[in-house]
């Protein structure tokens, strides 16, 4: 018989997604199997179930979602929510109807209180009020570890989750309104050096301290956790606080993130902060002694992850015209 495990990726296109087919396609007993949202809808609960029945899938990963920064999450609070868990129901349930024994959900840092002490623990999960302006996203996330904790406890499923931190890497959006902090950073110190500009002003007072993640790391991460053995997992979890924080453990500045993109885009001009506009938390950092005790850490710096992603937004300029 075959030992080949066929391994569907949901949201394969997207940035987590593509970094977990890459580490993927290193492994010699996987068969990848992904579909265009064109040719699967998530939102569609019978196409779903139908492509989970015919396709004798062995794992899952469920990458898919739909994201955004603060503005997206403020404008449309009710898409956030409803398709998040549409798409999470549909996988999750399917999974469980189809007899694929083996799924992991990629959740988010956010599902965390505003206020939670810091490092986040997995433990902080549910002990205070989310941060107003991703509520409805951070509720789907929490529903999905939820969903995934139910299914084991009622069907004996091997459902696990995954909260990364800040991600960042290959296919990330460089959108100039639309994108996260280290993106949008390597795009503004980019064209501000073909501009020959001699200033770059950041938002903030630059004091804030945040954890980032190489993506690439992520996806071994994502790999590792779904590969543990059964018992070592059930061990080091608890069936109402299952879920793993994934990150590096170490946090920067926010100055010493922009002076460290500046330095490796190469952007020799003055960089100014402007302390009048808001700040956010003064610190988020991950708790990942969870992850450390079942063999996994980081292997990816941020400079040589920086480094990597602006490679490979040189590489792809054309897809961020306009």
């Amino acid at each position: 018989m075959s030992t080949t495990k066929r391994v569907f990726i949901a949201g394969h296109n997207g940035m987590v997604g593509s970094a977990i087919i890459r580490q993927l396609e290193k492994l010699d007993d996987i068969e990848i199997v992904v579909r265009t949202r064109q040719e699967l809808d998530l939102m569609n609960q019978q196409a779903v179930l139908e492509f989970f029945q015919q396709q004798k899938i062995d794992q899952v990963y469920l990458a898919a979602a739909k994201v955004g920064g603060i503005v997206a999450n403020s404008t449309y609070p009710a898409d956030f929510i409803y398709q998040n868990l549409m798409i999470q129901c549909n996988i999750i349930h399917s999974a469980h109807l189809a007899d694929i024994q083996q799924l992991l959900f990629l959740g988010s840092s956010c599902i965390y209180p505003k206020l939670a002490q810091q490092p986040m623990a997995e433990s902080a999960l549910l002990t205070g009020t989310l941060e107003e302006t991703n509520e409805p996203y951070a509720i789907a996330k929490i529903a999905g570890i939820k969903l995934c904790e139910s299914y084991n406890r009622q069907y004996g499923r091997d459902y696990r989750s995954v909260m990364p931190t800040n991600l960042y890497g290959a296919h990330d959006n460089f959108h100039p309104e639309n994108s996260h902090v280290i993106p949008a950073l390597i795009r503004r110190f980019h064209e501000a050096k073909l501009n020959n500009d001699k200033e770059v002003v950041a938002w903030g007072s630059g004091k804030p301290m945040r954890e980032f993640l190489y993506v690439d790391d992520m996806a071994a991460a994502s790999i590792h956790v779904m590969n543990l053995d059964k018992t070592i997992y059930d061990e080091n979890t608890e069936p109402m606080l299952s879920h793993i924080n994934v990150g590096t453990g170490v946090d920067c500045t926010i100055r010493e993130l922009v002076e460290t993109v500046a330095k490796v885009v190469g952007f020799e001009g003055k960089i100014t902060f402007d302390a009048t506009k808001p700040d956010g938390a003064p610190r988020k950092l991950m708790n990942v002694d969870r992850l450390k005790s079942l063999g996994w850490s980081y292997s990816i710096e941020l400079e040589d992850g920086l480094r990597l992603a602006y490679q490979w937004f040189i590489d792809n300029q054309n897809k961020f015209r306009g």
